[in-house]
């Protein structure tokens, strides 16, 4: 009697576990998409990485290498910005990329990371005149596809 009673709370142990690491595992569920090959600047590569928080918030982080600097593109622009295309197709600008190019460095690098209420389908780069904009212009530096 005492041996099955045992199992019986192991396997109810088990199971409580099991529950609990499968509802963390949904509860932080992140996705990571890499940008499209660049005809502007081909060089750079990336990804993003999207994250849905215990809030509900998309925790949005993005890594780049051999990123131009913005100010030799061909069109001599001032920023990259960020853009993010929603469900319900609302595109809005999440920011500006600032870029690390330390001396002697081999490799432009830049970060990016946002919070944000809205779920994320796409996400582009665009290079501007003004960080501030409130519309992208059609030369998309980068972009992730749908996601």
């Amino acid at each position: 009697m005492k041996k099955t009673t045992f199992n019986v709370i192991t396997k109810n142990l088990i199971l409580g576990l099991f529950v609990i690491m499968l509802t963390a595992s949904f509860t932080s569920c992140s996705k990571k998409v890499a940008f499209q090959t660049s005809t502007i600047v081909p060089a750079a590569r990336g990804d993003v990485k999207v994250t849905k928080d215990e809030n509900k918030n998309y925790l949005i982080q993005i890594k780049l290498e051999n990123l131009a600097e913005v100010k030799r593109l061909d069109s001599s622009k001032e920023a990259y910005v960020v853009w993010m295309e929603t469900e319900d197709s609302m595109v809005k600008n999440i920011g500006q990329i600032k870029s690390d190019s330390k001396f002697l460095s081999s490799k432009l690098k830049a970060t990016f990371e946002t919070v944000t209420p809205l779920k994320p389908t796409k996400i582009f780069i665009t290079a501007e005149n003004d960080s501030e904009v409130q519309y992208p212009n059609n030369q998309i530096i980068l972009t992730t596809g749908n996601m």
